[in-house]
């Protein structure tokens, strides 16, 4: 097993969770009614409703929502700055249908706090109003796990430095209306301090609010190093899974699985660390990494490592699913990743000549990445066919130096890739037996 493999299964044995389900419920035929649910002892058991609470309108004192209740929001909720919103661990959190203006969704304006500290056996869950799980439970009994843009999604908004258009010092995060100023993010504290998440399962989100503008699972943007984020999982958002606007915050034990665009992307001059992750790509994913680079003109460099990703080829000539996409003058590290599964069309796209430019200048750093092409028989099957320079600057020093920090595997590693005992698999249940 490679030794990053190995990192990964100590470092999520700390993060393991039961998938709340058992062979009798997977084997009953009974059918419950609407308002219903079906139990583990294969019981419809009516659907208290009496413990939900709606929430309507921003929160703009101190608040904490408990684990007794299921929140719900009816419409995008910010937290605005100077407030703190608490979530207990084991708390449910549902957001209701709703589209453009109205798509719904859990903003932590600048200056504001979320403190939402789960554990891996009481994990805090966002997810659809069309999702009947209940308090105590983990796994859905209703919904499947692909279904996605049924609300909006979380995002958490900071002070800390980013490069936006025109260089402002803050700018309007993507898919929250202009109108809305608590949308603002970015500022001048790499240190802010927006809060904690630890233990988070975000699913079946990203609604649409316009042409080509849906939320992400999760969005920082312009977050501080001062912010705890740390074993978290989002499945089967409609848009990116995590998307990371500038900021300094450092992310730790990510799952994404299934988002409809990219797994995770990376924007406008981060300068944190995402160490420790698995993404799966699904039928309609687009890139399993997205990393850009500044919009403006401050710089900054992230890094990325330690990280599983799965494609969707199964050896077939499927067209979406690419290893990576690297655009815009980007800078950064990508360390001890092991790609596998992709299709016979899938590559990675240093996408312009500024990301070809600053690879030579030594600001990308590629360090001990594995492709495992055993599964294919044709197509892009050698580093040389991964790899698309769409800048034309990657010449035989690239293919050089390439044997430094490239490994291209025909075969399958003799010890398997379980890279997961661990990494609280909430929710995708039997997805993650390949690592």
């Amino acid at each position: 097993m490679n030794t990053f493999n190995k990192l990964l299964l100590l470092i999520f044995a700390a993060l393991s969770i039961g998938l709340g389900s058992c062979d009798k419920e997977d084997e009953c035929t009974l059918t419950c009614g609407t308002d219903e649910v079906l139990t583990a002892d294969c019981t419809c058991v009516k659907i208290n409703t009496s413990n939900e609470v709606k929430v309507t309108s921003n929160i703009t004192a101190n608040t904490t929502w408990t684990k007794d209740k299921i929140w719900i929001l009816t419409t995008r909720i910010a937290v605005v700055s100077g407030t703190t919103l608490t979530i207990e661990a084991g708390t449910i959190v549902k957001g209701e249908a709703g589209s453009g203006a109205n798509a719904t969704a859990l903003l932590i304006a600048r200056g504001a706090k979320l403190i939402a500290k789960g554990t891996s056996t009481s994990p805090i869950i966002f997810t659809s109003s069309a999702d009947k799980i209940q308090p105590g439970q983990i796994e859905s009994p209703n919904l499947e796990n692909t279904v996605n843009g049924l609300w909006g999604g979380l995002l958490i908004l900071g002070k800390a430095p980013i490069s936006g258009s025109g260089s402002a010092e803050a700018v309007q995060i993507e898919g929250i209306p202009a109108s809305d100023v608590n949308g603002l993010f970015g500022g001048t504290d790499p240190a802010d301090n927006s809060g904690e998440l630890t233990y988070i399962s975000i699913r079946h989100g990203g609604a649409n609010i316009g042409e080509g503008n849906e939320i992400n699972g999760l969005t920082l943007g312009g977050v501080g190093s001062g912010t705890k984020v740390e074993n978290i999982e989002i499945i089967s958002n409609q848009d990116d899974g995590l998307e990371v606007f500038g900021g300094s915050v450092n992310i730790k034990n990510v799952i994404v699985w299934n988002a409809g665009d990219d797994q995770i992307d990376c924007d406008q001059a981060w300068t944190g660390t995402l160490d420790n992750f698995i993404a799966i790509l699904g039928t309609d994913s687009d890139h399993g990494l997205e990393f850009d680079g500044p919009e403006g003109s401050r710089t900054g460099s992230f890094t990325v490592k330690n990280g599983s990703l799965k494609g969707k080829g199964n050896g077939t000539a499927i067209t979406n699913g690419e290893y990576a996409d690297f655009r815009d003058k980007l800078e950064c590290t990508l360390e001890n990743v092991y790609f596998f599964n992709f299709s016979t069309s899938s590559d990675f796209e240093l996408d312009n000549a500024g990301v070809s430019d600053n690879w030579a200048a030594g600001k990308i750093v590629l360090k001990n990445l594995e492709f495992n092409v055993s599964h294919l028989t044709s197509g892009n099957t050698t580093l040389d066919a991964i790899f698309k320079d769409d800048g034309g600057r990657r010449d035989a020093a690239f293919n050089t130096a390439a044997a430094g920090f490239l490994k291209l595997l025909h075969q399958n590693p003799l010890e398997p890739t379980n890279l997961l005992s661990q990494l609280g698999q909430f929710q995708i249940k039997g997805q993650l037996a390949e690592f």
